[in-house]
């Protein structure tokens, strides 16, 4: 069935492929509508190599680029070209097809599907393989299109921040690859990348760098310019070594911040071994679930405000009638709560900074609660809160913490899920770090839009 002859103006508005136009619509055997067009632009009679306009027809070829779906069928174009010869003698090129902006040379896709295609990738579609279907084109060019979309967003500069997150996620096994030139395997992907992000504003994920090292981590701080370093103020970090090493070396003048989580995540840690080495001691195996000290694991690792009077009265007496067993468990389980309630003190919206005589004294606490007993897991804690007082301090006077950074740990996650696993790492930094800036992309296109002009 044939919808129009001749050019059509309508019909070329309504295809919007600037430099082509629609000549007829017909409807081929397998019931999908065929769009026959002519270059409707004299400028692709010009040269590519030497720019000048030629008239001299070599011959004729037709292409079927592919477009953005319209409609529920898709809509096949079949585009009648001109090849033309050269004449220019100064111009190496005998010979060219004609092509316009829109549809490039040699290129089966049109400009519009690649971008259209890299757009629903990084907004719409879970994976690249599901914005591929949808366009029907393959993995490689769907992939490509992704990347063309948010290179230039994310090859930007980073944005200036005044406190940092620094924090390490796994990325999957190791990657090993033999030295032509020395026969030795060296490391290709390393087990682990280290995430950096802004602590306390919008600017998401500003970086992955591959390793865990204080090395790898200096080396992209120090990379970044001078104006932006001296910006930052603070550094939230997890109880790592490495990380403080790397923030003393690149940013001397920040000051790091112990991450609240992390800590409490140690106390339970620590009233976890207890409770183990106790069991152990006094009953030669694990406990099991007719003991005191195994059916209450979970309510000792629950914060105390969490729990119902009647369930803590319940543990704390029946703990108490196992005798020494029960009396050492709790001794760690009040030293974890008093490390709790001093780190309750941080600030949160809407409340205020501590006074540091409270600070004081809620350490002391919990400085004496541990000191008031023998058991090594209880000093090696208060060992490591002492190490890391001004790091912890820090955090309680600006109520900083490296939140952030496990948020976007756990985007990364959620994106090696959608995709089904990363075997690139370049790939996988880019698809994680494009899913935890979307906020800031927001809110910068907001800040463009409402702008004057």
């Amino acid at each position: 069935m044939r919808y129009s002859s001749g050019r059509s103006r309508a019909a070329t508005r309504l295809l919007g492929i600037e430099g082509v136009a629609v000549v007829e619509v017909e409807e081929d055997p397998g019931g999908r509508r065929l769009a026959r067009l002519v270059t409707d632009d004299e400028g692709a009679a010009a040269c590519p190599t030497c720019g000048v306009v030629s008239t001299s027809v070599k011959g004729h070829a037709v292409t079927h680029p592919r477009d953005v779906p319209y409609g529920e069928d898709a809509v096949v174009l079949e585009w009648a070209k001109t090849r033309w010869r050269c004449r220019e003698s100064s111009c190496p090129r005998g010979s060219f097809t004609e092509s316009v902006p829109a549809i490039p040379a040699r290129s089966r896709l049109t400009c519009r599907l690649r971008s259209a295609c890299g757009a629903g990738i990084a907004e719409s579609f879970r994976c690249v393989q599901s914005g591929g279907d949808f366009y029907g084109v393959s993995w490689p060019i769907a992939h490509s299109a992704f990347v063309a979309h948010v290179q230039e967003w994310l090859t930007a500069p980073p944005p200036p921040v005044s406190v940092l997150g620094i924090d390490e996620i796994s990325r999957g096994k190791r990657r090993w690859a033999r030295d032509p030139a020395t026969g030795r395997w060296v490391l290709v992907a390393d087990r682990w990348l280290t995430g950096i992000v802004d602590a306390a504003g919008t600017a998401g994920l500003l970086a992955h760098v591959e390793g865990r090292t204080a090395a790898s981590v200096a080396a992209w701080l120090t990379g970044q310019p001078q104006a932006w370093r001296e910006a930052v103020t603070h550094v939230a970090i997890d109880l790592s070594a490495s990380y403080a090493n790397a923030i003393r070396l690149a940013l001397p003048h920040a000051v790091v911040v112990a991450d609240r989580f992390h800590l409490v995540r140690l106390a339970n840690d620590m009233l976890t071994e207890v409770r183990q080495h106790a069991t152990r001691e006094l009953r030669g195996r694990r406990g099991r679930t007719r003991h005191p000290e195994w059916a209450n694991r979970r309510r000792l690792l629950t914060a105390h405000e969490r729990l119902r009077p009647e369930t803590f009265a319940r543990m704390w007496n029946e703990l108490l009638d196992a005798d020494e067993v029960g009396v050492e468990i709790l001794h760690a389980y009040t030293v974890k709560e008093r490390l709790r309630h001093l780190l309750d003190l941080a600030p949160t919206p809407g409340t205020s900074v501590p006074d540091r005589s409270v600070i004081s004294h809620r350490l002391w606490r919990f400085f004496d609660q541990a000191a008031g007993c023998d058991i090594p897991e209880v000093h090696r804690l208060a060992e490591t809160v002492e190490t890391w007082w001004p790091a912890i301090e820090a955090g309680l006077t600006t109520g900083y913490s490296n939140a952030r950074s496990e948020g976007y740990n756990r985007l990364g996650k959620h994106e090696g899920r959608n995709a089904f696993g990363f075997r690139n790492t370049r790939n996988q930094e880019r698809r994680i770090r494009w899913a935890c800036t979307r906020q800031h992309r927001r809110e910068t296109a907001i800040i463009c839009h409402a702008m004057p002009g």
